[in-house]
């Protein structure tokens, strides 16, 4: 797909980190973006900046996803391109004894697990189907494609840590549902891709010790840094512009395979 300003995407998550640098980067290319997103303040800066619309969405609501896409089309148009960096994550042991007393046993607790479950896979399958939905309205481009659709998963989706079973659940639930979904919408020319990025210089990471971020990026085998958010961005938008990118999941890790800790 040609990217210029005759095509719109969506991003969301798109307020800050992976989200906020594929916004950038698509942007550059021409394109009009709307982001979704729950920060007001940050979304409407980098809507600002970008000369696009910001829409506060809550991914885990109907009626917020449906408005956000209503109030998105009405500003840009139907959009070619869903990018979905929005999703998040908590650390939670199955079953553990408590440090203070043994005898005290606790278990991950059903709601959380499902909060996880909801945001990152449910909302991600959420956005896809309903800017499918819209894009099987558009003529096909000169290259035969009516849309893209990329999503975020994590080498967790692989290499789940300890205390990870619910973020590791959810990633592994959009790497399995890439493929069977761009076989669903590749009758349409609609391509559908998933990025399974390592330990990226994001803003859950930003406000960590130096010398946390210094031993988390010599732990990648090459580069031994952390990955910037721009590499992510450039992925995404190669996978939008070749092709014959379709039903691939693809780790953007360094060469890392995460420890159990």
């Amino acid at each position: 797909m040609e990217l210029n300003a005759s095509v719109s995407a969506i991003v969301t998550g798109g307020a800050s980190g992976l989200g906020a640098a594929t916004a950038r980067a698509l942007a550059a290319h021409g394109v009009r973006v709307a982001l979704f997103d729950l920060n007001v303040e940050k979304g409407e800066a980098l809507a600002r900046e970008l000369g696009g619309v910001f829409c506060q969405v809550n991914v885990t609501s109907e009626a917020e996803v449906e408005a956000g896409f209503a109030k998105a089309r009405a500003a840009i148009g139907q959009e070619r391109i869903l990018v979905n960096c929005a999703g998040t994550g908590n650390a939670i042991k199955t079953a553990s004894r408590s440090k203070e007393d043994p005898s005290q046993i606790k278990f991950f607790p059903t709601d959380a697990f499902e909060r996880i479950i909801q945001i990152n896979l449910i909302g991600t399958f959420r956005c896809i189907a309903r800017s499918a939905a819209g894009m099987l309205t558009l003529d096909h481009t000169a290259s035969g494609d009516r849309g893209v659709i990329i999503s975020t998963a994590s080498v967790a989706a692989q290499d789940g840590q300890i205390g990870q079973a619910s973020y590791s659940a959810s990633k592994a639930g959009v790497v399995g549902m890439t493929l069977p979904i761009a076989r669903d919408l590749s009758g349409e020319g609609i391509r559908v891709n998933t990025i399974l990025p390592g330990i990226f210089n994001t803003p859950l990471l930003q406000g960590a010790p130096e010398n946390v971020k210094a031993a988390l990026g010599a732990s990648v085998p090459f580069p031994k840094r952390l990955g910037q958010p721009e590499e992510f961005a450039s992925l995404a938008v190669e996978m939008c512009r070749n092709g014959y990118f379709n039903g691939e999941s693809v780790r953007l890790d360094g060469a890392i395979r995460m420890a159990p800790r």
